[in-house]
């Protein structure tokens, strides 16, 4: 009998960790760490004290979290319908009744994080992630695809300006910045999925553009992003300023350029760009309020 028994064990035992990584890999375990990651680095920069950036990260890494839980879970029968292979509920990794209650456990969990740093603070994120349920819910598939973003963005940095002493709004520079980052990173997001988001009835602002429109317009907000970035702080940008601004400027061209038979090349471009941008939000973090 023990036999039997310990192989029920042992397969329960599977099922929950095979349970436990569906739920890992269906949150977008990429852009969570990256975005949480950026948030807690520019909050030690920005000046928040140890306690605070601790706040700032687990209220964004829950708000991540709740908005990539909700994105599988709603895209879920859209992901089975075109054959999407990688999401863990299209492919029964986990059940889609799963990762709904995580999102929205998670959801929950924001709210008092967010409002940890603040009464303004905490608006304003939940604005964010607001935003960026209702791109999940809804705004998808309209032409204000890019909204959500832009907004979801914008209020991160916000978040951490309001986060330090005294509370003070953030400077117009950093949150044009973010905003600008986020319809990129949208484009971005959506180019390589164009044609499959289609075929299911999708009519966001990339797919109303198709995949040669959104390759050509994709480096614009992220220099445009550059720019600000360089140049809307007070004072001289500097050689780093400068240079950084040129670098997006060329990447961008080659992006565009190769990106006619590649496509790979014209996303890995603007990842680069905005690989650029980050490094220039982080050097201007001291002075986003």
């Amino acid at each position: 009998m023990s036999v039997p028994e310990q192989s029920m064990v042992d397969g329960a035992t599977g099922r929950r960790f095979g349970q436990l990584s569906g739920l890992a890999r269906a949150c977008h375990p990429g852009p969570v760490v990256a975005v949480t990651a950026l948030m807690l680095t520019l909050a030690v920069i920005a000046g928040q004290s140890t306690g605070r950036c601790l706040l700032t990260g687990a209220a964004v890494l829950s708000g991540q979290l709740s908005v990539g839980w909700c994105n599988d879970a709603f895209d879920a029968r859209r992901d089975i319908a075109v054959g999407r292979r990688g999401k863990p509920v299209a492919d029964g990794a986990v059940g889609v009744g799963h990762v709904w209650a995580v999102a929205y456990t998670a959801l929950l969990v924001c709210v008092p994080l967010s409002f940890a740093s603040g009464l303004r603070a905490g608006a304003v994120h939940l604005t964010g992630v607001a935003a960026a349920w209702a791109y999940n819910l809804r705004l998808k598939a309209t032409p204000w695809s890019w909204a959500p973003y832009a907004v979801g963005f914008a209020v991160l940095p916000a978040f951490v300006s309001l986060g330090l002493p005294g509370h003070p709004w953030p400077a117009w520079w950093v949150v044009t910045a973010g905003a600008l980052l986020g319809i990129g990173a949208h484009l971005g997001d959506v180019l390589p999925d164009i044609r499959g988001d289609l075929a299911t009835g999708v009519r966001g602002c990339p797919h109303r553009l198709g995949p040669h429109g959104t390759r050509l317009l994709l480096p614009v907000p992220l220099v445009t992003a550059s720019a600000v970035l360089a140049l809307g702080p007070a004072g001289s940008p500097g050689p780093w300023g400068v240079t950084a601004l040129a670098m997006s400027g060329l990447l961008a061209v080659a992006g565009t350029v190769l990106g006619r038979r590649r496509e790979r090349a014209a996303f890995a471009a603007a990842v680069a760009v905005a690989a650029v941008d980050v490094a220039l939000l982080l050097q201007r973090g001291t002075g986003i309020a």
